[in-house]
């Protein structure tokens, strides 16, 4: 049977990048956002000979991502989960409103723990599965206007840090992949236009490279997996 990688948060750019990476490698893939048209993703990847499969979902709601779940399961057994959702927006700390914080949180630190502990479940009954959530600067330190980011952010990582843990002994390979930097993508040129023209072509990161290092990941032998990995283009200050 065809195993699955279900994407959680497949956008145009990054997810788009890991959806065409594991399908090249055979698994179907099932693209989630919460809204947004997948039919073009999913065209591409069938036109270069892979297998995908198209669901909004809201992944901050647990009976829609315990439906998502079923559905990729009932496609073929989950080998792979990325948490891929964002949240990155940008307040000063008088203009971040309750509901702007509740949702970013939500969005990334809710929504990552719904996702990851149902995928959790099937994969555990079989004793193996990746889960890689996307994390960002923000999931180490804080920075002025991205209060509620930073806060998202670091929980994210808290709660991979403790799933590793937990499940790793269980066959299951949890990771953290810290992007540290600016991703090619329309959104970053539009928040950060001076700082992305500085950088160059090289100096931001490519969709295709990041999703390279994701399917690595998955890959590992288990004698060797990696937990945390931090990705930054040659030209980003530490």
């Amino acid at each position: 049977m065809t195993q699955t990688a279900l994407i959680v948060g497949a956008g145009d750019s990054l997810g788009a990048a890991i959806a065409r990476r594991f399908a090249r490698e055979g698994l179907h893939v099932v693209l989630s956002r919460r809204r947004g048209d997948l039919s073009g993703l999913v065209r591409d990847i069938e036109e270069a000979g892979g297998q995908a499969t198209g669901m909004n979902s809201d992944a901050r709601d647990e009976a829609a991502v315990q439906a998502l779940v079923a559905e990729a399961e009932q496609i073929g057994p989950l080998a792979a989960c990325i948490f891929n959702v964002g949240g990155n927006v940008k307040f000063p700390i008088s203009d971040t409103t309750t509901r702007v914080y509740r949702k970013v949180w939500e969005m990334c630190a809710l929504a990552g723990f719904l996702v990851g502990r149902t995928v959790a479940d099937p994969m555990r009954q079989r004793g193996r599965g990746t889960i890689l959530f996307t994390g960002a600067s923000a999931s180490l330190r804080g920075t002025a206007g991205f209060a509620a980011f930073s806060g998202g952010k670091q929980a994210l990582r808290a709660l991979a840090q403790s799933m590793a843990r937990e499940l790793g002994p269980e066959g299951l390979h949890v990771a953290h992949v810290i992007i540290d930097g600016m991703i090619d993508n329309p959104n970053t040129k539009a928040l950060f236009p001076e700082s992305f023209a500085q950088r160059g072509a090289e100096g931001v990161l490519r969709p295709d490279d990041i999703a390279e290092a994701y399917w690595q990941l998955h890959a590992q032998p288990c004698s060797a997996w990696t937990f945390e990995m931090d990705l930054r283009p040659f030209k980003e200050p530490w």
